[in-house]
């Protein structure tokens, strides 16, 4: 952990908050190492309706009591058993059904049976109460932690990717969304309770209070959460495209309060952007916000992440998950890009969005990322082993490779069927789970294009290219390009792009657009200007490293471009061939092919379907 902590910050990060979220993101979650299912098959048997959760909790106190009211819908006959994922290490006090308490038998680290009196039918919605107590079990940073600020005990939760089982009786995979939940949450009077949705009720009871909190959007249970200490509470109001008058309400340390307010401020213009870019904020009959925690970095808690600082780079990254990572979670851990991917891409939009809001500028926050990316020769944004949170969570590959993933995209489809692609994907994934094939459908139907080549490249395939470029300028202006490539992982041979390339004169320059899907491919334009340099990928667009441009002999055969005769390349040639030469050429250059080799009497370039006219 030490060396992967040194290597984040080895790197150019950008401004203050980026490399600090992902290196406490996969620092919180280390003590998860050992294997565990994405989804315990033993809980697949019934669907969750609702959750009840009433919790005594005391900041001061590395304790929970309290009780879990679970609502689930059977989904098989003889349905005689219960299974929740819950840590045996916690005490289990009661279960109640239906007037009567149920057995129960606690087995391995995380497994929790109730017995049913009588076998339920498919299709019956039943529900119980589970009574529990005890000290989570947590490591360092964890799922349910207990600290300090300021000399005030704070406590809070933070259960991705596997720590809901930690501190409440749950189904702790991807596969199944609770439809709603109320929390409510106990706590001495000098305290506060921040949680998911609507806080619809305060009451003092003798010395505590108690606090409401209504859910009614279907949420991941490892986005249940609260978080308790002597928080300020202030809101910021932000209006939607909708119509919708949102309350952005902050939970915040007191002796940061100022700080807050002028970052969440900020946030109120980038959260009209969003708003405004996809679908309307997922959750607005209810609320954003913020809750503040002493861990390190941030948490996408649904309608109100958990934050350590008001950078605008941490805040972005967190509200951009609302959308992508809570309204739509990825369906396996393998698809985790599908979360931290679009979170920082958005993070990024809002830079281009907002120049004059941030210290990081757009090209070097694109920079940073490429040199990130670039800085191995492998690696796959697809986690290969989701039992390993470094893998999850890896900021190379997850968060900016994956970054990168969705700006090339942008780069091939066009702004148009890009964004379009993607506010189909929200609309029909909406409250759900998805996967990568689903984004690449929508995205397909958007643009026309077939994207099966782009995401067997760059989402399973491993590395980048380095594109070699050659060029020269014929006397009668025309230019040829030749786009040489080669790979850094031999599970991609080839990465197959539009290429931008940058040609400057005088005074004047002109970007053209290499459809490169052969590596040696010779392209050729009229520039009405002379060319005195050529510049490759200068808004980066691509990922890639180590490229060269250099003006010079193309690698073919024939006479010189500047004579304007015949040229065919590559030379020699394997699977393919490409022949230039001016247009109206007499018949004798016909010949001059047929002598070689190339052409039939009518003209037929062999195997390519290419005419001379």
């Amino acid at each position: 952990m030490l060396a992967f902590t040194a290597s984040l910050f080895a790197q150019n990060h950008v401004e203050d908050d980026f490399e600090n979220i992902v290196c406490k993101e996969a620092e919180a979650h280390a003590h998860f190492l050992h294997p565990v299912p994405a989804a315990n098959p033993l809980t697949a048997n019934y669907d969750l309706k609702y959750y009840r959760f009433e919790w005594y909790i005391d900041p001061a106190q590395y304790f929970i009591d309290g009780k879990a009211t679970v609502y689930f819908e059977t989904l098989e006959d003889g349905f005689a058993e219960i299974n929740f994922d819950f840590s045996t290490q916690m005490a289990v006090n009661d279960i109640s059904y239906h007037g009567q308490s149920l057995n129960s038998t606690a087995s391995g680290a995380y497994l929790l049976t109730v017995q049913l009196p009588t076998p339920l039918t498919a299709g019956t919605l039943d529900s119980m109460t589970i009574t529990y107590a005890g000290a989570p079990p947590s490591s360092g940073f964890g799922s349910f932690i207990q600290s300090e600020h300021n000399g005030i005990p704070s406590l809070w939760t933070l259960s991705e990717p596997y720590g809901a089982q930690d501190w409440w009786p749950c189904k702790n995979g991807l596969d199944d969304k609770i439809d709603s939940i109320d929390v409510i949450v106990t706590t001495p009077e000098a305290y506060r309770a921040a949680s998911n949705g609507l806080l619809v009720q305060e009451t003092v009871v003798g010395s505590d209070k108690v606090y409401h909190w209504k859910h009614r959007y279907p949420i991941a249970p490892y986005l249940v959460a609260i978080a308790v200490t002597n928080f300020a509470q202030y809101t910021d109001n932000v209006p939607l495209s909708n119509g919708t008058n949102l309350p952005m309400l902050n939970y915040v340390y007191p002796e940061n309060l100022a700080n807050a307010q002028s970052g969440t401020g900020k946030l109120v213009q980038v959260l009209q952007f969003y708003d405004s870019l996809f679908v309307s904020y997922p959750f607005h009959e209810e609320k954003y916000g913020h809750a503040e925690f002493g861990w390190g970095g941030g948490m996408e808690h649904q309608t109100m992440s958990y934050v350590t600082s008001y950078g605008w780079g941490l805040l972005a990254h967190e509200l951009a998950h609302q959308w992508f990572g809570d309204m739509v979670t990825c369906g396996s851990w393998e698809d985790i890009w599908l979360n931290e991917g679009f979170a920082t891409y958005l993070e990024g939009l809002s830079r281009e969005r907002f120049p004059s809001q941030v210290v990081t500028q757009w090209y070097d926050w694109k920079l940073s990322k490429i040199n990130s990316i670039t800085s191995q020769t492998g690696g796959s944004v697809k986690v290969a082993d989701t039992t390993s949170v470094n893998s999850i969570f890896s900021s190379r590959l997850s968060y900016n490779k994956g970054s990168y993933l969705l700006h090339m995209l942008r780069w091939k489809l066009g702004d148009e069927d890009f964004f379009m692609g993607l506010r189909n994907y929200l609309t029909d994934r909406q409250y759900d789970y998805a996967l990568t094939n689903s984004l690449q459908l929508h995205l397909e139907a958007a643009s026309g294009q077939d994207l099966t080549e782009y995401f067997e490249d760059w989402f399973t395939g491993q590395g980048h290219p380095s594109y070699q470029v050659t060029w020269e300028q014929s006397s009668a202006g025309d230019v040829y390009i030749q786009l040489n490539q080669t790979t850094s992982h031999v599970s991609v041979d080839f990465f197959e792009m539009p290429v931008p390339v940058l040609l400057k004169g005088a005074g004047v320059d002109s970007l053209v657009r290499l459809e490169h899907t052969q590596n040696g491919e010779l392209f050729s334009m009229n520039m009405p200007f002379t060319v005195t340099s050529v510049q490759f990928d200068p808004d980066l667009w691509l990922i890639s490293a180590n490229n060269t441009v250099q003006q010079g002999e193309l690698t073919g055969t024939g006479e010189a471009f500047a004579e304007g005769d015949i040229f065919i390349y590559p030379n020699p040639a394997k699977d393919f061939i490409q022949v230039f030469f001016e247009k109206n050429k007499p018949e004798s250059e016909l010949n001059w092919l047929m002598v070689n080799g190339l052409a039939d009497s009518q003209g037929w370039l062999h195997g390519m379907g290419w005419h001379y006219n």
